[in-house]
């Protein structure tokens, strides 16, 4: 065994101005070691992470993302498995009052050793744990070790006990335990990711030595907030190994706001000290004004001698969830510093089945694809996990508001005691972790528990007795009206909470005027995009279409001769067995041509998505008022595969993402047929102004057969208009609706702005020939890290998609799957350290047309 002795680096606490001598923090990050307890083979182990990719590391299991290997790791689960590390320490290390143990957190049933004294058990993935361990340290050599015990052998006895099967669908065992565990709902399987029931130490160790006192919490709490004042109280909560008298200083941005004298007893105190800011700068989601923060900070000191320091960025905004009975049927918006605001986003999942993996640079890369696509909403989902601290700071900085679920989905849950109290302190931990983050918009208790209760026919599926169904029931009003809202009101109080999402069903027409809303009846109804068009609700929360991800990510699971939609791998990627990719392929033919081949298959199958989202966001967006939000499913992968997502598990963008972008602009124009007419709207956030839009029917040859020009519009901000209006018949002029091409244009200062193109006729009816196309590379001297591309066509070139031979990390065309007209010239950016003939070299373009069997 090889010993560690830590280097211990004196921190600052947190922060400047705190003795080296009062706080120290030692990461316990290295020298790790696992082992299978029936075995008793150590390893070398990576912390934090988990036992699969240590195990992966040893080349002790193959890739579960490989092929369909994720079958061949499935024992991992049923073992229990140990960790450990030592590292010594001086008699010196020892003199201070206070030396914690932090655990950020444990996968999950876990028994924690130090120097052989059992010193924590834990339950609960989502708990971090800080335990003072000063008495069991000694001088020399120290030992850290874990227990780990088998999730599915630890659950087994509850499921035996409780002689009742729980209708978790998504467990993908014969016997779903997850349900019990208090873990990551989708590590057990969901249909769009692998089982992988994961174990370990999945965030950070580190030892925390203190003297006198430290502050454990700061609660920033915004009692009144407009653009006067500021009605601040800051509930600090302190520790203290040596009772006495402190000072309590608060400042911002450096600037003293309160001192304040308080006498600490010997344990936890908290100080409530309240402040305010005169004429405060507000925060807002991106879009309607900037993200301004203030760097608050609680100051604590013993004789004129600071003890300890935490600083936080915080917000000052008001926000407020609307969802009440009106004139329509009810509410559901969003309203930030007493303005509404359409929500604009979608739904987050984990962005790997073996979390420790995703790195900073990957949170970083996420949000900047989100601002990028104009989103300003994200919801976390409740089959996950709550996310880290950079998550959260990343959303405060961008601008893109929260919807936080609590991690409970699609299945009813336990309600004994011990589980309600194992959730109560979940929940504790996790408002207090997140409640400062001005990003954080609203809490959910559980997605679509709700619903299903009411619709998916649980009990005669299940067989439960009405006695059974009683209690299921009753613990559901416990856990979600009961426990959650109570802890949500204890540590966050005037926050919005409400149970599940949705609050309305899609089966009948009175529900779309109820609340958020989950419409599915494309996909999993086999409804044809259009219905789009006409069901739309107050807030529509989840809806979505799948695609496959592109040829060079399918390749890192699959092998060339893997490359059929049918094939054993291709199905063991495709996680919605019911639909998948039968139903893509139903959906592909009846609006385009038969594919090639199964590279044809794979672009198709992103432009089939990306066009059908299209029709939905738009629709939701001309609905505002009456909608006020669209959050589509989903945003990102846990695993390479076919899935409902925008961005694939390696971060490329689909088809849809760059739809996304463009249907989420702050201007929009979009063209739909109501009744027999076309009708052109133009829908905006912030933007108002004086904007002319000029509308165009064209021929297949790009003649013009009908144009008109309205000038000098007024547009109002936060509306949807629909600006002009006229019968089909009066564009087409006899002429067969697949050879016209309408077009909306928004001109401003004489400049080309918004476009958006509308097709009278599927695209499978349409006799596109092969469009001559031509790229012209070029780099301006004044611009580094970007190449562009000059494209020019002299037939309609439609979805055209551009990609690259070997492509390298960071690369990223701003526009693609981009619409060219007849006689057309349009220039694309491309993030590319490369040059320009390089790109030249390596540059495919793929159309609508060369994709179809001939």
């Amino acid at each position: 065994m090889k010993y560690l002795l830590l280097t211990t680096y004196w921190c600052v606490a947190f922060f400047t101005g705190i003795s080296a001598q009062n706080h120290v923090i030692n990461p316990l990050a290295s020298g790790w070691e696992f082992s299978r307890t029936d075995e008793g083979v150590w390893r070398p182990a990576t912390v934090p992470g988990t036992v699969h990719t240590d195990l992966l590391a040893a080349g002790l299991i193959p890739d579960p993302f490989v092929g369909a290997n994720e079958k061949a790791v499935q024992w991992v689960d049923k073992k229990d498995w140990e960790y450990r590390t030592r590292w010594a320490l001086k008699k010196q290390d020892l003199n201070f009052d206070v030396i914690a143990l932090e655990l950020k957190g444990l996968d999950t049933y876990a028994a924690v050793y130090l120097n052989n004294h059992l010193i924590l058990q834990s339950t609960n993935m989502f708990v971090g744990h800080t335990i003072n361990v000063k008495k069991w340290l000694v001088a020399g050599s120290n030992e850290l070790r874990i227990l780990f015990k088998s999730p599915v052998k630890m659950d087994m006895p509850a499921f035996l006990r409780d002689s009742i099967l729980y209708p978790a669908g998504n467990d993908a065992s014969d016997i779903p335990l997850s349900i019990y565990a208090r873990k990551a709902p989708y590590h057990y399987g969901w249909d769009w990711g692998p089982r992988l029931v994961t174990t370990g130490i999945w965030r950070q160790v580190c030892l925390h030595s203190w003297n006198k006192a430290a502050i454990q919490d700061v609660y920033w709490q915004q009692q009144q907030v407009d653009t006067t004042k500021a009605i601040i109280q800051a509930q600090v909560t302190i520790a203290a190994a040596v009772a006495g008298d402190y000072t309590l200083l608060l400042r911002s941005n450096n600037k003293e706001l309160v001192s304040r004298q308080v006498s600490l007893h010997a344990g936890v105190n908290t100080c409530n000290v309240p402040f305010s800011i005169e004429k405060p700068a507000l925060w807002w989601p991106a879009g309607m004004g900037p993200q301004t923060r203030y760097m608050l900070e609680a100051v604590l000191s013993s004789n004129k001698m600071p003890v300890d320091s935490r600083k936080d960025l915080v917000g000052l905004r008001t926000i407020e969830v609307v969802n009440k009975p009106d004139s329509l049927g009810e509410s559901f918006y969003v309203k930030v510093n007493g303005r509404p605001v359409f929500m604009k986003g979608a739904n987050y999942i984990p962005q790997d089945n073996f979390l420790p993996r995703v790195t900073a640079k990957q949170q970083e890369q996420l949000f900047l694809d989100m601002a990028e696509s104009h989103f300003n909403m994200v919801r976390v989902w409740g089959g996950g996990i709550y996310e880290d601290d950079q998550f959260y700071s990343l959303a405060d900085e961008k601008g893109i508001l929260v919807w936080q679920d609590f991690m409970f989905a699609c299945t009813l849950y336990p309600s004994d005691t011990a589980f309600l109290e194992n959730v109560k302190q979940e929940a504790a931990y996790n408002i207090k972790r997140l409640r400062n983050h001005p990003a954080l918009a609203l809490w959910c208790g559980n997605n679509e528990i709700a619903v299903a209760i009411k619709n998916w026919g649980w009990q005669n599926s299940y067989a439960y007795t009405e006695q059974q169904w009683g209690q299921l029931l009753h613990g559901y009003d416990q856990l979600f009206k009961e426990v959650l809202p109570q802890e949500v009101a204890t540590y966050q109080p005037g926050i919005f909470y409400f149970p599940s999402s949705p609050i309305s069903n899609w089966g009948k027409k009175e529900d779309f005027a109820r609340g958020d809303n989950h419409y599915w009846g494309v996909w999993h109804g086999m409804e044809w995009f259009e219905a789009f068009n006409t069901h739309i609700p107050r807030f529509m929360s989840e809806y979505g279409f799948q695609s496959f991800p592109s040829m060079e990510t399918i390749r890192t699971f699959a092998t060339r001769e893997e490359e059929d939609i049918f094939s054993n791998v291709m199905q063991s990627h495709q996680k919605s067995p019911a639909k998948g990719n039968a139903a893509i392929k139903t959906y592909m033919l009846h609006y385009y041509k038969a594919p090639k081949d199964f590279p044809a298959f794979v672009y198709l199958s992103q432009v089939l998505q990306a066009e059908g989202m299209k029709i939905a966001i738009e629709g939701h967006r001309r609905a505002m008022p009456w909608c006020m939000g669209t959050l589509y499913w989903q945003l990102n992968d846990c695993w390479p595969g076919p899935s409902w997502s925008g961005r694939d598990y390696y971060g490329r963008w689909k088809a849809l993402q760059y739809y996304v972008k463009e249907a989420f602009k702050p201007r929009l124009v979009s063209n739909v047929i109501e009744q027999g007419q076309l009708c052109t709207y133009v829908i905006t956030d912030e933007y108002s102004g004086l904007v002319n839009l000029q509308l165009t029917a064209i021929d297949m040859q790009g003649k013009v057969i009908w144009q008109r020009e309205l000038k000098e519009v007024l547009l109002k901000s936060n509306t949807s208009e629909r600006l002009y209006a006229i019968d089909t018949a009066a564009i087409l002029q006899g002429r067969d609706p697949a050879t016209v091409i309408w077009y909306a244009q928004l001109r401003i200062d004489n400049k080309d702005m918004e476009r958006n193109i509308f097709y009278f006729a599927p695209a499978k009816e349409m006799n596109l020939e092969v469009p001559h196309l031509e790229a012209v590379t070029s780099k301006p001297a004044s611009e580094k890290g970007a190449v562009y591309i000059r494209l020019s066509t002299d037939k309609l070139a439609r979805n055209v998609y551009l990609s690259l031979d070997k492509e390298i990390a960071g690369e990223h065309f701003e526009e693609n799957y981009f619409d060219l007209l007849p006689g057309e010239t349009k220039t694309i950016r491309l993030q590319t350290t490369r040059l320009p003939e390089t790109i030249q070299q390596v540059l495919n373009i793929t159309t609508l047309v060369a994709s179809y069997k001939q």
